[in-house]
């Protein structure tokens, strides 16, 4: 019998984020572009502050997958600043997927939300950040998103 990978907590992101700009439909899909207005990290390997400027820009797809990639800094505790590429996907059922897109509370394990975010920094001391895999576990909630992310 083989088992999983062993998945290691390193922090917990929530995001506050504005209302979508939408940019309409072109010919992949729907296009929003929502605005990281800051928020924290915490937990055992990453805790700081994420600053305000970055965003998560998104794609509706016609078959109602949402395709992200959001781009923002985190400022450490110690000062150390890391900037973060996140991409992913969230579908969930028709109904569930309209009421998110409507700005709605929908219970989490009602969708499917998955991230593999990607770090850089300057700072020797996060170097192992460049050497690991990671996967992120989201939640959208209406003013904000919660990824909980892990090594693998």
């Amino acid at each position: 019998m083989t088992t999983g990978p062993a998945l290691a907590f390193i922090g917990q992101v929530e995001v506050a984020v504005a209302p979508p700009q939408v940019v309409g439909a072109g010919p992949l899909g729907e296009r929003r572009i929502v605005p990281i207005l800051g928020g924290r990290v915490s937990g055992p390997r990453l805790a700081g502050e994420i600053l305000p400027g970055g965003a998560d820009f998104q794609l509706i797809r016609p078959d109602g997958v949402t395709e992200i990639v959001a781009r923002y800094t985190l400022r450490l505790d110690d000062g150390v600043l890391v900037y973060v590429v996140n991409r992913g996907i969230r579908h969930a059922a028709p109904e569930d997927m309209a009421r998110l897109l409507r700005g709605e509370a929908v219970p989490p394990e009602r969708v499917y939300f998955r991230t593999t975010p990607v770090f850089e920094t300057a700072a020797a001391g996060y170097g192992w950040l460049h050497r690991s895999i990671f996967v992120g576990f989201g939640e959208r909630q209406p003013a904000s998103v919660l990824v909980r992310i892990f090594a693998a």
